[in-house]
């Protein structure tokens, strides 16, 4: 029985992941964007659109984004979470760790995330109503750059440096505070995942670059974060990445 619960519990978390791509890659064929985010002609018409319209423009209002921003919260994040789920299963006997401990780490977690969500759809309808990106969240080129080179140099600072030895070793997290049952595994998700938010929120404003609802972005951003977390390379990747960032923040404000 225990095996038979473990086993749907996994199969339930990749399950969620599977299906937030899935629902990700609906909405990018419905606004008419292509996987690397580009509009196709429905979609530039979207774009243009002013939000001050008197239409319903659902990208123009804080429910519609919001539920985008959390679905994709779901889509990139709680693949980043394997490590962090796995480390605590080994606690499971030694330091009486429980499935309602484990699933109140994984609540915990994103339950943080959702609230980051809601912080960053407010944001993009402030700058779509300040008219600095358009309808599809795409940054013009002069705040693409700086956000590039900001983001690049946050790689860089003790900052990073304090959130991201929390997210990339979990089991020293856990060690330091353990805490047993849901309630337990709850406070010990929210608080790691605000040290999350903390390492990889620049990723995430990464997306008013190629725009919001760019699946390579996402599928970049993703996988950076997954090797960020990696235990053997996580640390490595940190810094080339920042030089990377800050590079091609340069180069785009010559473009």
């Amino acid at each position: 029985m225990p095996h038979l619960i473990r086993s749907s519990l996994w199969l339930s978390f990749f399950g969620a992941i599977l299906l937030a791509w899935w629902i990700m890659y609906v909405m990018a064929m419905d606004m008419d964007l292509d996987l690397l985010g580009r509009p196709g002609p429905m979609g530039q018409a979207m774009a243009d659109m002013d939000p001050r319209m008197p239409m319903d423009m659902p990208m123009a209002r804080f429910g519609p984004l919001f539920t985008m921003w959390a679905i994709m919260m779901a889509a990139m994040m709680l693949p980043t979470m394997v490590p962090t789920l796995t480390t605590y299963e080994r606690l499971m006997v030694s330091a009486d760790g429980t499935r309602a401990g484990w699933l109140g780490v994984l609540l915990g977690y994103f339950l943080v995330w959702v609230c980051f969500a809601a912080v960053i759809a407010g944001l993009q309808l402030a700058l779509l109503f300040g008219g600095v990106v358009n309808m599809l969240g795409i940054a013009p080129i002069w705040l693409s750059s700086i956000l590039l080179i900001a983001v690049g140099a946050f790689q860089f600072t003790r900052a990073k440096e304090v959130c991201h030895g929390v997210c990339h070793a979990p089991m020293t997290y856990f060690l330091g505070h353990w805490k047993t049952g849901f309630g337990g595994g709850l406070r010990m998700g929210l608080v790691m995942g605000a040290f999350c938010v903390g390492c990889c929120w620049g990723f995430m404003v990464l997306g008013f670059v190629g725009g919001v609802m760019s699946l390579l972005w996402m599928g970049l951003a993703t996988l950076l974060m997954v090797f960020e977390k990696l235990p053997d390379i996580g640390h490595r990747v940190i810094k080339p990445t920042g030089v990377a960032l800050i590079a091609g923040g340069i180069g785009l404000a010559f473009i």
